[in-house]
C-alpha cells in the first residue's frame, strides 16, 4: 500500500492552532489533505497528532486517525523523519505492508494533487533513490549573501564572488516545504533526506512559501488569492 502521513501537532506557537486555523476560507490542514486524496496517489490518508481538535476534523475532512502521537514525539524538537517513521512502524505492527509513503506537510496550502503524482512518478522512475523532496530556488544568488560581523558592519559571506556575474553562478535550491515521498526503510532507517540518495522535484518560486510566522502567513494569503484568479 502507499500511504500519506500528514503530521500536525497542537503545539504551535508562533501562530497558535495553525494547522487548524483558516485559509483562504478552509481550516489549513483541509488543504493537504484534499491535494492527497484527489491525487489518486494512496491507499490511505493519515494524520499524525497529539491535538483532539485536529483529529476530529482531519476525520470530518475524509483522513484517518489510526492512533494518538505520543507525546515524546509531540515537541518542538522532534523531526518529520521520526514522526513518520513512528506512522509507518505503527501502519507495520498493524499488518500493513507499505510500499511507499508520503510525508505531507500540515501547512502547504500551495500543494497540489498533480505535484504528489509528480513526485510519485519520479520515486517509480528512480529505484536506487530513497526520497523525492519538493524544492525551488533560492530568488537571490546566496554565493552573494551579505552577514554582519562583530560591530554589526555588513561583510560578504562569499567576498571570492563579489565581481562573479549572477548568471555565472550555481543554482541553489532550498526545501519547498510540502512534501517528501520516500521507501518506508529510508524513514525508518532515519536516512538524511538532502543527500545524494534524494531526488528534487523543482516548483516555481510563486508555488512555494514557508508559513512559519503571521508576516508569512498573510503573504501566503495574498500569493494564493493571486493565483486563484490567474
Amino acid at each position: 500500500m502507499k500511504v500519506a502521513i500528514i503530521p500536525a501537532r497542537g503545539g504551535s506557537k508562533r501562530i497558535p492552532k495553525k494547522n487548524i486555523r483558516f485559509f483562504c476560507g478552509k481550516p489549513m490542514i483541509a488543504w493537504s489533505i484534499t491535494a492527497a486524496k484527489e491525487s489518486g496517489c494512496f491507499d490511505q490518508v493519515l494524520v499524525s497528532t497529539d491535538d483532539a481538535d485536529i483529529a476530529d476534523l482531519a476525520q470530518e475532512l475524509g483522513a484517518d486517525i489510526p492512533f494518538v502521537r505520543p507525546a515524546e514525539l509531540a515537541d518542538d524538537f522532534t523531526g518529520t523523519n521520526a514522526v513518520t517513521a513512528h506512522a509507518i512502524r505503527t501502519l507495520q505492527q498493524n499488518g500493513a505492508v507499505i510500499e511507499a509513503a508520503c510525508c505531507i506537510y500540515a501547512t502547504a496550502p500551495f500543494l497540489t494533487a498533480q505535484v504528489i503524482r509528480d513526485g510519485e512518478q519520479l520515486l517509480n522512475q528512480h529505484q536506487d533513490a530513497a526520497f523525492v523532496v519538493t524544492v525551488t530556488e533560492f530568488e537571490f544568488p546566496i554565493q552573494r549573501a551579505v552577514t554582519l560581523d562583530a560591530q554589526g558592519r555588513l561583510a560578504l559571506r562569499e567576498p571570492q564572488h563579489l565581481t562573479t556575474r549572477s548568471q555565472d553562478l550555481p543554482a541553489c535550491y532550498h526545501d519547498a516545504g510540502q512534501l517528501y515521498w520516500g521507501r518506508p526503510k529510508a524513514f525508518l532507517d532515519d536516512l538524511p533526506v538532502f543527500a545524494p540518495h534524494t531526488l528534487p522535484l523543482v516548483l516555481p518560486k510563486h508555488r512555494v512559501q514557508d508559513i512559519d510566522t503571521p508576516d508569512d502567513w498573510q503573504r501566503a494569503e495574498l500569493m494564493f488569492k493571486a493565483q486563484e484568479h490567474q
